[in-house]
Formats: C-alpha cells, sequence, structure tokens
C-alpha cells in the first residue's frame, strides 16, 4: 500500500485535488446551461466517481506487500471494522446529498456563489471540527486566521451574488422598456465571444440569419434561459442560497467522518484490528455515495424538483448529449477527493480543507465558460476581486498550517 510520508508530497496532492474539485461543477454546468436534464447528468457522473475510488483502491491500495499492521484493500475487505466502515459510509451520504444539491444550487445562483458559500461553511465548520479530531496537529496559529478568510469570503460571496443579480434585473428591465418603446438594442453582435440566437429567415435564400448575443446582456440572459434545464427566471434567489447553505452543511460533516474511518479517534474497533486505510475507507465511502445518488436520482427521474424537467430511464439510456462530459466529471470528482484525503492523512485533514478553495478554479471556469459577471457593475467587481483574495490568501494559510501525522 502506498503511502503519502511527505509535507512536501501532501501539498501537492492538494494541489492537484484543488484544480479537479474546482473543474468538475464547471461542466456540470455547462451541461445544465445546454438544456441536459440534471437528472441524467448526476447518473453519469455518479457511475464515474465510483470508477475512481476503485481504480485508487487497485492501484495504489494495492501497491507493496501486505502486512498485518498495514494490510492492503483487498485484506481489509474482510476484517471485522465495521465501525469505521459505516463511519466512511455516513461520509459517502452526507457528500453525496450535498453535491446533488449544488447541482440544482448553480442554476438558481450560479457557480461561483454556490462553490464560495458552500465551500466556505465546509471550512468554517469542518476544519474546527477536524483540528480536535487529529489532536491539534496543524498550527492553530496558522489555521484559523485561514478558516477566518474563508468566514470573510462567505460574506462577500453573498454580497456578490446579490449584487450581480441586482445587475442583471436593471439589464432585463432596460431591455423591457427598450422592447416596449420600439428602440432595438445594441446587444446584438457578431463578436466571437458570444452564444448565438436564430432571429428569422431569409425566405429568398431559405437560410436562416443568425445574431449573436453577447455575455452579460439581457438577450444573452433570456436565451440562457429558454436553453437551460432548470428554469429560474421569476424564482426568489432566497431559494438558491438556501440550497447552498444546506449544501455547505453537509459538505462540512464527509471530511470529519472520513477521519474517524482512518483514525479511530472514538476507539470504535476491536483490539488488534488495524485502521482503515485512506483506499478502503474511499471505496466504501464512494460506495455509499453512489448507492444514495443512484436511488434519488432515479426518483427525481419521475419525481423532479425545483422546475427539472421529467424523464424516465429509457430517455436516460439513449441521452448521448454531453454524456462524454458528465462522465469525464465524475472522474475529476472522485481523484480529486481521493487526492484531498491521501494528503490529509498525511499533513492533517485540518490542512487538506484548503482544497475547498476551489471556487478559485471554479470561479475562473464560470467567468471564461458561462460569461458570469460579465458587464457588470463597479461595485459586483469590486466585490468579486475581494472574495477572490480572501481565498487566495486563506488557500496559502491553511496549507502553511500542514502538519505531521505521527
Amino acid at each position: 500500500m502506498y503511502s503519502v510520508e511527505s509535507k512536501g508530497g501532501a501539498i501537492v496532492c492538494m494541489l492537484v485535488s484543488l484544480f479537479f474539485l474546482g473543474t468538475w461543477p464547471a461542466l456540470l454546468t455547462l451541461l445544465e446551461r445546454r438544456g441536459r436534464f440534471p437528472q441524467h447528468t448526476y447518473l453519469d457522473y455518479t457511475l464515474t466517481n465510483l470508477l475512481a475510488a476503485v481504480i485508487i483502491a487497485f492501484t495504489f491500495g494495492e501497491i507493496g506487500t501486505s502486512s498485518t499492521g498495514k494490510p492492503n484493500f483487498l485484506p481489509q475487505l474482510s476484517q471485522d471494522n465495521w465501525p469505521s466502515v459505516l463511519f466512511a459510509m455516513a461520509g459517502g451520504v452526507v457528500l453525496s446529498i450535498g453535491n446533488l444539491t449544488t447541482q440544482y444550487a448553480w442554476a438558481f445562483v450560479g457557480l461561483s456563489v454556490t462553490e464560495v458559500v458552500s465551500s466556505s461553511i465546509t471550512v468554517v465548520i469542518g476544519t474546527t471540527l477536524n483540528y480536535y479530531l487529529d489532536d491539534k496537529i496543524n498550527k492553530a496559529e496558522i489555521l484559523f486566521p485561514g478558516v477566518g478568510c474563508f468566514l470573510i469570503a462567505v460574506c462577500l460571496g453573498s454580497a456578490v451574488h446579490a449584487s450581480n443579480s441586482a445587475d442583471n434585473k436593471a439589464k432585463l428591465d432596460g431591455y423591457s422598456n427598450d422592447s416596449k418603446d420600439g428602440i432595438r438594442t445594441n446587444n446584438i453582435t457578431n463578436s466571437k465571444h458570444a452564444y448565438t440566437k436564430r432571429v428569422g429567415v431569409n425566405d429568398e435564400k431559405g437560410v436562416a440569419s443568425i445574431e449573436k448575443a453577447k455575455f452579460g446582456t439581457a438577450l444573452f440572459l433570456i436565451d440562457l434561459e429558454k436553453r437551460r434545464a432548470i428554469k429560474i427566471f421569476g424564482k426568489s434567489a432566497v431559494i438558491g442560497l438556501a440550497l447552498t447553505f444546506f449544501a455547505g452543511v453537509c459538505f462540512s460533516l464527509f471530511s470529519p467522518a472520513f477521519n474517524l474511518a482512518t483514525n479511530d479517534q472514538w476507539h470504535t474497533l476491536k483490539d488488534g484490528v488495524p485502521h482503515l486505510s485512506v483506499y478502503t475507507a474511499f471505496f466504501y465511502f464512494s460506495v455509499s455515495c453512489f448507492v444514495v445518488a443512484l436511488i434519488l436520482n432515479l426518483i427525481f427521474l419521475y419525481r423532479p424538483v425545483l422546475n427539472a424537467p421529467k424523464s424516465s430511464l429509457k430517455a436516460y439510456l439513449n441521452d448521448w448529449n454531453g454524456r462524454g462530459w458528465a462522465l469525464l466529471a465524475g472522474l475529476l470528482c472522485g481523484f480529486g477527493n481521493g487526492l484531498q484525503f491521501m494528503g490529509g492523512q498525511a499533513a492533517g485533514y485540518a490542512a487538506a480543507d484548503a482544497v475547498q478553495a476551489l471556487p478559485l478554479v471554479s470561479t475562473f471556469w464560470g467567468i471564461i465558460l458561462f460569461g458570469e459577471y460579465r458587464r457588470s457593475s463597479r461595485k459586483t467587481y469590486t466585490l468579486l476581486v475581494g472574495m477572490l483574495f480572501m481565498f487566495v490568501a486563506a488557500v496559502g494559510i491553511l496549507m502553511a498550517s500542514s502538519g505531521h501525522r505521527k
């Protein structure tokens, strides 16, 4: 069994995990905005998320010779370690519910704000729990100022959303007034950084003319609402923020549960039974995550929530549009979680919560892929820069607090 031993190796695991965990939400958001049913996307995602755990278990978990004190993955499956297994599976349950909740929250409040608020709640609660579970191996004088940076980011993230929502309302109100007055807006352009919209047919040539709505304009917002799977116009932003806070609470519990599974701080295992390895715990963690996601999304196919479209198992099996992106998202999330746990086992799970600075990556993709915050007000940009600065500070501070597990 391969183990990360050095602080430097743990930090590398955290950085790669940060990129993976910040990228997969962008892929799922991309598919929702293209109109793919969220139930279809999440079912695909959860398959490869489990596959990643199996790959990690049969590679890193089987490297080297198994011993009594440090058994490899396969020998641990038959050992009497069910108390630890249940902790790992509980962590998978809350992560699965949290991930499913964020998929709907992204539609209401956007990718950036969802990731900022949920990740910050995760750090504030989860890092504190992990610090005490790990017997304070992380440097408190460094760790908790980093937690404070995340807490400030929660406030800034909420302010960014409120300001950006006001900007979008002003754009839509202005477009509505212009339309009533018969004024043609200047928001239509042939910019290459834009979404296309069919506006008419040339009867003589039989070809459709194409105009393009630039990112951040009222026409872009209207076109997006028409194409996306979850309709949000006329819905309160409070729904999105409530979903986001609920997801944050779920996320804050999965890492401490995994910590208990691998280190048995509550002494639930019988004498002589070795602790679960990261790879065995991650396997059980991912199995429970898969089962919960499978059950809930099969229910949501026929009884959708939050204005999602109704579907069926047959429709899901025949829907290949965007399936590759959903499968890739599952792999990225699975390997990202695995690397986070590998780094946490070596340097302390509280320090490993630095990967919750994933909004740094998600916000980048949100701006590049989805045009979030384009043509917003100066106030929104100022708040956004402040929010990102707090994340940069937080990730550096949390990684600097890394300890070494004996």
